[in-house]
């Protein structure tokens, strides 16, 4: 179950070259109720961290401690940004809406001017094969980090695939990142929001659409990880 595969601790060899790639995906109460419908799809990911205080604080419901770790500016992007412009590692970004990534893009480089991007994408197909086709553009290109922001399950479907064709370096998902530092800049959330852990609140404030996952997915969250982490313990027994 993904109570097995979520892990606490982040560390920067996860982004060095190995024989075969490493996918890293994140879940928050929303994105677990659809993971775990994707089984055989989870088993493909290598580490699944907690996006958000919430799911943190319900993992910690296993006996562990577990920290927030999120592919967001407050959180694990610089580590992964400042790494790779140290370790002149090659990135390439894919998602949002079109021009969106390229929006976002500019920031990052602002940041860190000294990043190497080996591209930038939309996360978008008109076809099975346009997706197919630039799953092998990308095996070819061979970047060393590919970062990837189409919502769940699409884009941990995607990192999947893109290791299937033989890739070898290090995936990671991020969500609404793209969009997020698109329209607001590597600061989205307010000061106040990110020392009190309130972000969750900011976004519904940024965009109401969520408003009905935080109030209605969220509630059933609760109930369905109760449950799923019951079966966990009662395994271990």
């Amino acid at each position: 179950m993904l109570i097995n595969k979520v892990k606490n601790h982040f560390s920067d060899d996860v982004l060095e070259r190995k024989e075969a790639a490493r996918l890293v995906s994140f879940l928050n109460p929303y994105s677990y109720l659809i993971m775990r419908k994707e089984l055989e799809l989870y088993n493909k990911i290598d580490s699944f961290y907690c996006d958000g205080i919430l799911f943190a604080k319900a993992m910690q419901l296993t006996g562990k401690k577990f920290e927030r770790v999120s592919f967001d500016m407050t959180s694990l992007a610089p580590r992964i940004f400042h790494y790779a412009q140290q370790k002149k590692l090659s990135i390439y970004i894919i998602g949002s809406e079109p021009g969106v990534v390229e929006k976002a893009s500019l920031s990052f480089k602002a940041l860190y001017p000294g990043l190497k991007f080996a591209g930038l994408r939309h996360g978008f197909f008109d076809t099975p094969v346009e997706r197919e086709n630039f799953l092998c553009e990308l095996y070819e290109l061979a970047p060393d980090i590919v970062v990837v922001g189409m919502g769940a399950p699409a884009q941990e479907r995607f990192i999947a695939d893109l290791k299937a064709t033989g890739w070898k370096g290090t995936a990671f998902t991020c969500g609404g990142f793209l969009h997020q530092t698109a329209s607001s800049g590597v600061n989205y959330y307010p000061a106040w929001a990110d020392r009190l852990n309130l972000r969750w609140l900011y976004r519904m404030y940024d965009e109401p659409k969520l408003i009905k996952r935080y109030f209605i997915y969220y509630p059933l969250f609760f109930v369905v990880f109760i449950y799923d982490l019951l079966s966990f313990k009662f395994k271990k027994v």
